[in-house]
């Protein structure tokens, strides 16, 4: 009994620091309607600037007010204010891009400004580490564990009222159900939901500081495992329950120092089943529990009036100027593929073709999301598994590596119909967050296993050999064409899918599952084959970049950069073909031209963070900022080469701050032949 608590009251503290985030979570989305992806990146924010203020010889407690009074309420205001504030409460998918780009940015905000040096953990806020001030059992108590454990407690007490008072906690309340209906009444409800960002934020801080201690070196990472972690908590509780949520942290932080105690440091249950808990409690809970399943339903009566997003400026602009445009993208297309295969420097030839196989990455997401309207936080992991089944293959069964990746493409396949079986009932958060769970299963399970990811060295994935033409030429140039090649029969497959019977089923489920199902659409068949094709894009993808790069590691495709990449497509447009290519090309190209800036500012997370900030916009524009910039530019052009305005363009309506141009009442039949569908 003592090797037990010896082994399980250690977790303890953990297991506390995990409910805090929880219970913010839970405070945050019942209150605001938001599920903030972004809450552990504000609890690595507070511990980031807590560390450098110790660091530089402030004392712990002005440090503390600094980075928890104030910082964490100002970035919260800030949060609501700028951002969630003018997102509709019904919009979910815009509320998960808009709190990954959050989670993005801030990270990789905080290296360039103070830059990525290893900082050591910071000391405890006020009692000793390292006095024992009593003994449970035969188990010390340390003043890191007593105080985290105090704290907890305190804040658990603290949420409970708040929620429960008959004057602020029913207002936050009512804010979630509809903000509108509540202004309606009389109630501010701005002020009610700044309230709760403000408190939510809090908690994020002090969980930060809190945490921060507890590890040998401050990393990003360490809480983007505790935001999981405390995900899976909170969903003991379904998102609702502030005390379930509690024992949910706490039960985890047990089961974790006794895994750490009881399993041997080596085996696969300590490398691979422990990390792993998290995730797959979560996922269990999101397929069993019914009150998770029903997450995304809305039961705000006003969400109808939200307006749709405009469609795609190719729709809608006139037919003399769509002429112009696409006779002028032909061209440039054909210089810019003649000037790669002769003049382009070889490093240049290296970073475009890097982005082709990025954009047939990110034709997946196009066709997940833009068409389906499904957010998938797993792409990554997808395009992993096209990766290393190419490579195993090729280096332990000598296939030759084109055959790989089509073998790769469609494992990935299948294994995207596989998890697509748990997720038919779920669609929006609960969708997304399965998702994430198993991206994160298979960074911290799968890809790990020396027989899926390869060595620790990195697996070697060979250049393709097609007879006597070789693609592992010193200039990449053969393997620009090869990619190219594929990048544009990938493209032509989405246009199918799009022009096609799924893509009609798809917009119909993107606008209403249940008006598919009523005009006979068979939801879960097609819920499945969209996620097996996006699959296969994303293997496919996969599979060529590992060629391209010739060494890949599990790191080259762990759970950021599907948060990554679902940023940087929503930036460009995720609803089109074109978004995705710009989105893979610019990716690319925006990181080599940032690499010529000196010092820390070159190291490539300034690309992320302007990405992520063109996340942000999302919720104004959801056909995604570079969409519309298009389309601001063409309406210019229109006006001027044209020399008149927009035909059938009425006042704009205004949206979250942004205008809505609305499309044209006629359409030529040229223009009526260019209408996509979704």
């Amino acid at each position: 009994m003592n090797t037990f608590l010896g082994y399980a009251i250690p977790g303890i503290p953990f297991g506390c620091t995990y409910a805090i985030v929880a219970i913010g979570l839970v405070l945050t989305y019942q209150t605001t309607g938001v599920f903030n992806f972004g809450f552990g990146a504000q609890a690595f924010a507070s511990a980031f600037v807590y560390t450098v203020l110790v660091g530089r010889g402030i004392g712990t407690g002005i440090s503390f007010v600094i980075a928890v009074l104030v910082l964490a309420p100002m970035l919260g205001v800030a949060l609501d204010r700028l951002l969630f504030r003018h997102i509709a409460s019904s919009n979910t998918v815009a509320k998960i891009v808009s709190s990954v780009g959050v989670l993005v940015a801030i990270p990789e905000l905080l290296s360039l400004i103070f830059g990525n040096q290893t900082r050591f953990a910071p000391p405890q806020l006020f009692l000793n580490q390292a006095s024992v001030y009593f003994h449970l059992g035969s188990t010390p108590i340390n003043g890191l564990e007593l105080e985290t454990v105090i704290m907890s407690v305190a804040i658990v007490g603290i949420v409970i009222a708040i929620l429960h008072s008959r004057g602020i906690g029913l207002e936050m309340r009512a804010a979630v159900e509809s903000r509108r209906m509540l202004e309606l009444h009389g109630v501010p409800a701005n002020r009610v939901v700044g309230f709760a960002w403000v408190l939510s934020s809090t908690m994020a801080g002090l969980a930060g500081v809190l945490l921060a201690p507890q590890y040998p070196t401050l990393q990003a990472n360490d809480f983007a495992i505790l935001l999981v972690a405390a995900i899976a908590a909170a969903a003991v509780g379904s998102l609702r329950s502030v005390p379930l949520a509690l024992a949910g942290g706490i039960l985890l932080g047990v089961i974790g120092g006794l895994g750490a105690g009881y399993f041997p440091p080596s085996s696969i249950w300590h490398t691979g089943l422990l990390p792993g808990i998290p995730f797959l409690l979560l996922a269990v809970l999101l397929v069993a529990a019914p009150r998770l399943r029903n997450l995304e339903t809305s039961n705000d009566p006003l969400a109808s009036s939200d307006p749709p997003p405009p469609p795609p400026i190719t729709v809608t602009r006139a037919p003399e100027l769509d002429r112009l445009i696409k006779g002028g993208g032909r061209v440039l297309a054909v210089v810019a593929v003649v000037s790669v295969l002769t003049w382009v420097p070889a490093n240049w030839v290296f970073v475009l073709t890097t982005g082709l196989v990025f954009s047939v990455v990110f034709l997946s997401i196009t066709l997940i999301t833009g068409m389906g309207g499904q957010l998938s936080l797993c792409q990554a992991s997808f395009a992993g598994v096209g990766a290393f089944t190419a490579g195993q293959l090729a280096l332990h069964f000598g296939m030759p590596v084109l055959l790989g990746i089509v073998v790769g493409t469609v494992v990935a396949g299948i294994i995207g119909a596989v998890a697509a079986l748990p997720a038919l009932r779920l669609r929006g958060l609960p969708l997304a967050l399965l998702t994430l769970a198993f991206a994160l299963l298979a960074d911290n399970v799968a890809f790990p296993a020396s027989w899926i990811g390869g060595p620790l060295t990195g697996l070697n994935v060979p250049r393709p050999q097609v007879g006597s033409l070789s693609f592992a030429t010193e200039s990449t140039r053969a393997f620009f064409v090869l990619a190219l090649v594929v990048l544009i029969l990938c493209a032509l497959v989405v246009r199918f899918v799009q022009r096609g019977t799924i893509g009609s089923y798809l917009a119909a489920m993107r606008g209403s599952p249940a008006g598919a199902a009523a005009i006979g659409v068979n939801l879960n068949s097609t819920k499945v084959l969209v996620f097996s094709l996006s699959a296969c894009l994303a293997g496919l993808g996969g599979g060529l970049y590992a060629s391209l790069q010739q060494t890949v590691t599990p790191a080259d495709f762990n759970y950021e950069f599907s948060l990554v990449f679902v940023v940087v497509v929503v930036t460009t447009g995720v609803r089109t073909i074109e978004g995705a290519i710009q989105a893979g090309l610019g990716f690319v190209v925006v990181q080599q031209l940032l690499s010529y800036l000196p010092g820390r500012f070159g190291a490539g997370g300034l690309a992320i963070v302007l990405f992520a900030f063109g996340a942000l916009t999302y919720a104004s524009h959801p056909e995604g900022v570079v969409e519309y910039q298009k389309r601001q530019w063409t309406q210019r052009a229109e006006r001027i080469l044209l020399r008149r305005a927009p035909r059938g363009t009425p006042p704009a309506m205004s949206i979250a701050g942004g205008a809505v141009p609305t499309i044209h009442h006629s359409l030529q039949p040229s223009a009526r032949d260019r209408v996509e569908s979704g």
